[in-house]
């Protein structure tokens, strides 16, 4: 049985009023926050007032009107330092999720469609990932490879993709058992076209909604392991490693410590919020 082009549903334009009215104004907030705080980690060199790494004033200037967020030790602006610091945390937070999210989905994908002996296999691979402490493994992997952001960027790649993969096979398996999918096999649709038409559009609202999740924990991870000393070598401006060694100043410089992790802390809501906002307005999709 051939499917006339003429007889297939024309795919509705999305609307971008329904989508903010259902995720709500304060959560609209965080998903029009995510493309602003790219654009500036894209743009971090150009945005940031001083040079990072030069001193420019006397050190331990407080927050002032030159100074936003006042100087360090040495005298460097630490607005400046901060703003490329979105860039050494955002940017990669992001990279890890899109290669999660690609690895995670094709694994999921092949298991769900595959069946079988394939998918006992990879199920039993995400399990094993899945039931090990993640954070534990990615220190451990980066104090086996060294520090280093790419090293970061590898060990949390490394314990991610599994979400995504057991999303991507759990929803796979779901829709396939459903009337429309069967409907589509009995009428002769087979290979790249049932799973391009029947089977991803109901997957990828999903794996949106745990991407989008994930933002704010990705963040905090690759934080906590600047912070333990395992991600970018001093002076580089990661916000977890600068909050890390000015901590003794807490108590007479505290603009050092408090504002780089302000600005983690504000990253993640940011995150949360996009995330909430996108879970909601996808619900049901």
């Amino acid at each position: 049985m051939t499917i006339r082009p003429d007889t297939l549903p024309v795919r509705p334009r999305f609307n971008w009023r329904e989508f903010f009215r259902r995720a709500g104004w304060l959560e609209s907030v965080g998903v029009v926050g995510i493309p602003v705080v790219t654009i500036v980690a894209l743009l971090a060199p150009w945005i940031a007032p001083f040079d990072p790494q030069l001193r420019v004033a006397a050190a331990y200037l407080p927050p002032s009107a030159g100074h936003w967020f006042g100087t360090d030790e040495i005298g460097r602006d630490l607005f400046s330092r901060v703003i490329l610091g979105i860039q050494y945390t955002w940017l990669p937070g992001l990279a890890v999720i899109s290669f999660s999210l690609v690895v995670g989905s094709l694994a999921g994908l092949i298991s769900g469609l595959m069946g079988d002996t394939v998918d006992l296999v990879i199920d039993r691979i995400i399990d094993l990932f899945l039931v090990l402490p993640s954070t534990i493994i990615a220190l451990a992997v980066v104090a086996s490879l060294g520090p280093g952001l790419v090293n970061t960027l590898i060990a949390i790649g490394i314990i991610w993709w599994p979400w995504y993969a057991r999303i991507s096979r759990d929803e796979i398996r779901r829709l396939k058992a459903r009337p429309h999918v069967e409907g589509a096999r009995i009428a002769g649709v087979r290979g790249p076209r049932l799973l391009l038409r029947y089977l991803l559009p109901g997957v990828i609202p999903a794996l949106l909604i745990g991407a989008s999740l994930d933002v704010a924990n990705i963040i905090m991870t690759m934080s906590l392991m600047s912070f333990l000393g395992l991600g970018l070598p001093a002076p580089a401006p990661e916000l977890g490693a600068m909050t890390s060694r000015t901590l003794d100043s807490l108590t007479v410089h505290w603009w050092l410590p408090i504002l780089p992790a302000a600005i983690i802390f504000l990253l993640c809501l940011l995150a949360n919020l996009a995330g909430d906002g996108i879970r909601a307005a996808l619900r049901g999709a």
